[in-house]
């Protein structure tokens, strides 16, 4: 209903109805899309499902490719905004991905929302101001076919969308983002799914550093690629809970060794980290975050990255 009116001539609206056990495939030929009926009980996730449906269109290959999410809002106009950046730059495009918390989410906080926002809009528009590219987020993507029919879809990586990103890099077409598009979609209701979403970012993300950041800086040493070393920079930046524990936790060990004697000098690097992140953080939140996280919310967010221990020990 949201992508619909913004077709045009010519366009194609896919639907991969994949592993569904409910009624997706029928809801979604009624409304008039092109329906794909995926089942396979053992190469699951949604690389298999995106492989599925750009087989399907080998047969007639498109100019390129939007990718939106099931689950996801289209803000009007995002579809042309971002196929249209994609087509004038030959390469691929990212809309802003908004996550709303939704009303009478208890499971969700705040904070969770605006450690969101970092991520997929503030820390991108910054890569854009500096010429730099951009992750691919899992919806709002718009990918050229000459790309997309290169690209290794068909896995069950648990950080699908970030490998595509850097897989496209390798091309010598890094993704950039699009900030003129918005699709926007909620965060879990129940107290499972939310900690599923959690753990998967999260996991897919370390992930990503220990397997791609190596390989990433030796390719760019080769000359392999476009936009490696800003991406694998980036890829390097871990959650932002785990990156505060982890500075707090640097200069608590450098403030011990002084004590004990050591160079001063350890100590002073350590907590001028530390300053200059919470600096960062707090212009964040008063240019971008005021309206999603309180004033008084920020007591809170010790708490919360505390809470955050175990699912990085997993």
């Amino acid at each position: 209903e949201r992508i619909t009116p913004q077709l045009q001539s010519g366009d194609r609206l896919v639907v991969v109805a994949d592993n569904c056990s409910d009624d997706t495939a029928v809801i979604a030929s009624a409304s008039g899309a092109e329906v794909l009926v995926r089942v396979n009980a053992t190469l699951r996730g949604k690389g298999y499902a995106l492989d599925h449906g750009v087989r399907h269109l080998e047969a007639a290959p498109p100019a390129g490719v939007v990718i939106v999410d099931a689950d996801c809002d289209v803000a009007p106009g995002a579809i042309d905004k971002v196929f249209r950046q994609c087509m004038r730059t030959g390469r691929p495009a990212q809309a802003v991905y908004s996550m709303q918390v939704g009303a009478g989410n208890a499971t969700v906080s705040p904070i969770s929302a605006f450690a969101w926002r970092l991520r997929v809009m503030v820390r991108p528009l910054g890569m854009l101001k500096l010429g730099g590219p951009c992750h691919l987020m899992g919806s709002g993507m718009a990918i050229p076919w000459p790309q997309l029919r290169e690209l290794p879809l068909a896995s069950g990586h648990i950080a699908e969308d970030m490998k595509m990103g850097v897989d496209l890099a390798r091309m010598g077409t890094p993704p950039q983002l699009c900030p003129l598009a918005l699709v926007t979609s909620t965060f879990p209701v129940s107290q499972a799914g939310a900690a599923s979403q959690r753990t998967r970012w999260v996991h897919g993300h370390l992930g990503m550093i220990v397997e791609e950041v190596p390989k990433l800086l030796r390719e760019a040493a080769r000359g392999v690629g476009a936009g490696l070393v800003p991406m694998a920079l980036d890829i390097c930046v871990p959650p932002l809970a785990l990156l505060a524990l982890l500075l707090v936790g640097l200069t608590l060990l450098t403030a011990l060794a002084a004590a004990l004697g050591a160079s001063f000098w350890p100590l002073a690097v350590a907590a001028a980290e530390l300053v200059l992140f919470f600096v960062a953080v707090a212009l964040a939140w008063l240019r971008f975050a005021r309206d999603i996280l309180p004033l008084s919310e920020v007591p809170r967010i010790g708490i919360y990255v505390l809470a955050k221990i175990p699912l990085y020990l997993g």
